[in-house]
């Protein structure tokens, strides 16, 4: 806990939940091809992960790829395919793990991996394995994600298991993850959460951004955290 300028106690911040949007619609704004913008959002979420983990943030959890966008087109489907091959291989460099490994960042890939090719698949458990150990710092990548999607997935494994009766902690734990955001930003100028982290939203503060991904600064995100500490958070009580 910490205190505001008037002395008020408010909660602290440690795990934030992004939507990332806006990304074509930039490109497209340049007149480029839409999925060119993939890029330009690839390079800004490096970034984003260093200022969270500056500004004292321990997790971030970004909404990268639904289990819909499998139905985007197949040229930009493949081009955001290599994007994530490129990042993540990027992940696995010696000089990068040697960094993940001294700040204590953990590598997870939440969702139905297995929609995505056997390549991407092998890379994701890779990253995974290697970084394991990591604490106490964690970045979650939500890909081939569904918020319905994982809660059916959870449901199915609990019958499976033949159990009857289970609370909200042990439902969380057949959850792809058990950790709920205290904050979710989204870009782009929709104002909904798409399916992202249903179960574990219950409880988020929300804020939408009218910029679009790419446009995201480290003052926007300084300006949400101020917002999300002015704000009297009452759990229903």
């Amino acid at each position: 806990m910490f205190t505001n300028k008037v002395g008020e106690t408010v909660n602290t911040l440690k795990h934030i939940g992004v939507i990332v949007d806006g990304n074509r619609r930039f490109a497209k704004r340049l007149m480029l091809k839409p999925w060119k913008g993939h890029e330009w959002g690839a390079e800004k979420f490096r970034k984003f992960t260093e200022w969270c983990f500056d500004l004292g943030i321990e997790e971030v959890t970004a909404y990268l790829f639904s289990i819909q966008n499998f139905n985007r087109p197949k040229d930009e489907f493949d081009y955001l395919m290599n994007i994530f091959r490129n990042e993540i291989k990027m992940l696995l460099e010696p000089e990068k793990l040697k960094e993940l490994h001294e700040k204590g960042i953990r590598i997870m890939f939440i969702g139905r991996q297995w929609m995505f090719p056997k390549d991407l698949q092998e890379l994701q458990n890779k990253a995974m394995e290697a970084t394991k150990e990591n604490k106490p710092r964690r970045i979650n990548f939500a890909m081939a994600y569904g918020g319905r999607e994982e809660i059916i997935d959870a449901v199915k494994k609990i019958l499976a298991e033949g159990k009857k009766d289970i609370n909200e902690e042990q439902f969380g734990k057949y959850l792809w993850l058990n950790s709920d955001p205290d904050l979710i930003i989204r870009t782009g100028g929709e104002q909904r959460t798409s399916n992202f982290l249903p179960w574990q939203s219950t409880y988020s503060e929300l804020m939408f951004l009218d910029k679009f991904w790419p446009e995201i600064e480290k003052e926007d995100l300084v300006k949400c955290i101020e917002e999300y500490k002015s704000r009297e958070r009452r759990f229903g009580k």
